[in-house]
């Protein structure tokens, strides 16, 4: 095999892998859900199943159309520095700073809450080919607060990555505590990660005082070939208990293509107080619609989940798909105006921007 071969080889490998304190569990199904997204194999989406669209025809159309095309001297996005020592020290102030990609810090009720951590250079299962980060980490692994709670969606290698949970697994004043979808934790548990509890879809726990839950989203699973499907995805939802004198209930949507499931989580949490929700990858539309929403589908969780206040997540930082690193802000922007909201209703951050809530700005972009 050639060189070339190889490398094409190993390319179509890492778009594969890529494109794709415990307390007892309690159940939060909707009245009249079930189980049938388990299936005989692993699981599968709520309303339909994905369609199974050609890899290798997107991979050939990216090829004869020279895409993605980036702008001749790259993408430069700023990139913020935020004041480490006082989000170290924080435990009063609800904040949230976008780290990039899926990644971000929350901090409520005196919780360090991670979504999705990803520090490496490459999603990838290889360091040396696959998506490569166009943008710094916002916030550095090593600049992060002691972190109470890590929330994963899925296993795809930009939002499960090893040498990211590894490291948080080994911080100062002992490790978090993971919370997974079905089928992730014995793939902790072979990292050397014990402080796990993986959830199915509308199960719920109690973790360092916080009701969390986990909910369904629509997309899939997979780190090689042969295990697509074998471990479940979906999104977090983290509220104060009830009572609390400082009430706050936020959302993270993981990675998703649209479907009837957001209106469900809005039937059955009411509002949310701040949500991430993604806003890029999604061109090719007849490859990623299924699995990824563009900028206006977000705007229709958003409105779906009745979330007061929304973050686009997803989004400059990858280059997973064809859509320009740089568009996702602005079809968010339009997205906003045609659905009438306000303009500070859903907006992008900086990498490394934090804000503490209710002052989200718009970014620059």
């Amino acid at each position: 095999m050639s060189v070339r071969s190889k490398r094409a080889l190993l390319t179509l490998v890492a778009v594969l892998s890529v494109a794709g304190c415990t307390t007892k569990t309690q159940s939060a199904e909707p009245q009249g859900s079930s189980m049938t997204h388990h299936t005989a194999d692993g699981y599968e989406n709520n309303y339909s199943p994905l369609p199974r669209a050609s890899l290798l025809k997107w991979q050939w159309e990216r090829l004869v159309n020279g895409l993605p095309k980036p702008p001749a001297n790259g993408y430069h996005f700023p990139v913020d520095h935020p004041d480490v020592a006082w989000i170290k020290a924080n435990r009063t102030e609800t904040t949230l700073t976008w780290v990039g990609h899926a990644t971000a810090l929350l901090q409520m009720n005196g919780v360090n809450i991670i979504t999705d951590p990803m520090f490496s250079r490459r999603a990838s299962p290889f360091q040396f080919i696959g998506p490569e980060r166009k943008v710094p980490p916002g916030l550095a692994l090593a600049d992060l607060p002691h972190i109470d709670i890590v929330l994963i969606s899925h296993n795809h290698y930009d939002h499960l990555d090893t040498a990211s949970v590894e490291q948080l697994n080994k911080q100062p004043g002992g490790p978090p505590l993971f919370l997974v979808p079905l089928g992730i934790k014995s793939w902790m548990h072979d990292k050397g990660i014990d402080n796990v509890q993986e959830l199915d879809w509308w199960n719920e726990t109690r973790a360092s005082g916080l009701d969390v839950y986990f909910v369904p989203s629509r997309h899939w699973s997979a780190r090689g070939i042969g295990d697509r499907q074998k471990t479940l995805w979906g999104g977090w939802v983290v509220k104060t208990p009830q009572g609390n004198a400082r009430p706050f209930s936020f959302y993270f949507a993981g990675d998703t293509g649209y479907s009837p499931d957001f209106k469900d989580i809005g039937n059955r949490f009411g509002s949310f107080d701040l949500s991430l929700i993604p806003i890029g990858a999604y061109a090719p539309e007849w490859f990623m619609r299924p699995q990824h929403v563009n900028p206006f589908e977000a705007v229709q969780i958003h409105e779906d989940v009745h979330s007061k206040k929304s973050i686009g997540i997803h989004w400059g930082t990858f280059e997973l798909a064809d859509d320009p690193l740089d568009e996702p802000p602005r079809l968010l922007k339009q997205a906003v105006k045609e659905a009438g909201l306000p303009d500070d209703a859903f907006v992008v951050l900086r990498h490394g921007q934090m804000i503490k809530l209710g002052a989200a700005k718009p970014s620059e972009q």
